[in-house]
């Protein structure tokens, strides 16, 4: 009997045994199949930006005139040329692949106002050889940009997160009437004495090659919201501005350094 009984505690210990191994394996089963989607480090989102572009580098603005007279081509750079309109948006949708890594596709839109003068070895029309001709050209434009932007986030600390970035599309720029002044400079010879010459060309509009280098910091307002801050510069190809008959505009592109700010909200 006491052989017997020796067993059925021995037989006892061993099913408890087993009882206490299988309740740790539950215990420790989510550990082992939580996936990466599942801690917040994978999945969509979407973001919405503004930016203020406070200074544009506009490169070398210039205008061609054709003499008929000499037969001759001169050009004349717009040597105090300004843009204004510093405002811009954008929206987008992107995908976080990781801790480390991501990628977006944004729509970006923005407008402008150029304003410049400057002036070109060839007589104004009706005007005596030995005179040239000063220029002063004003236009606004529109311009709708694509973008394809890769990320690398530096990890995160009290909720920042520091990145960098960088990206490559297309912008249409899409130049409005623009209007051309154009006045005598008495050089050899005087002046007829005429006043300024006023004259309006349908402006141009094109695709080009735009690129971006970005920097900034995002902070995780709540699990899926994050408030986004950051510097970009972008440099938009160059293109004609406007072309018709002797006299055509072309601009030398621009350079966009932006202050953004933005929301990107998390779908998973």
């Amino acid at each position: 009997m006491r052989h017997i009984l020796l067993s059925a505690s021995a037989l006892a210990l061993i099913l408890a045994g087993g009882h206490v191994m299988a309740a740790d394996d539950l215990i420790d089963a989510p550990e082992v199949t939580i996936s990466a989607a599942e801690t917040g480090t994978q999945g969509f989102y979407l973001r919405g930006d503004l930016g203020y572009a406070g200074w544009t580098e506009e490169g070398d603005p210039s205008l061609r005139v054709f003499d008929a007279g000499t037969g001759t081509t001169s050009t004349a750079s717009f040597d105090d040329a300004r843009f204004g309109k510093p405002f811009s948006g954008a929206l987008g949708v992107g995908y976080q692949f990781n801790d480390m890594f991501r990628a977006d596709l944004t729509g970006d839109y923005f407008e402008g106002q150029f304003d410049g003068s400057g002036e070109v070895d060839i007589p104004c029309a009706g005007e005596a050889a030995g005179t040239s001709c000063a220029a002063s050209e004003r236009a606004d434009y529109k311009a709708i940009g694509i973008m394809a932007n890769g990320y690398v986030d530096l990890g995160t600390l009290a909720g920042l997160t520091p990145y960098l970035g960088a990206g490559v599309g297309v912008t249409q720029l899409r130049w409005s009437d623009v209007s051309l002044s154009s006045s005598c400079v008495p050089g050899a010879a005087a002046c007829s004495g005429a006043g300024a010459i006023d004259q309006s060309f349908s402006g141009d509009s094109s695709w080009r090659l735009t690129y971006a280098l970005m920097a900034g910091v995002s902070y995780d307002m709540t699990e899926r919201l994050k408030l986004d801050v950051g510097y970009r510069y972008s440099q938009i190809g160059d293109g004609d501005m406007f072309g018709s008959g002797d006299t055509s505009g072309r601009d030398d592109g621009l350079g966009r350094h932006e202050l953004r700010a933005g929301l990107r909200l998390a779908l998973w």
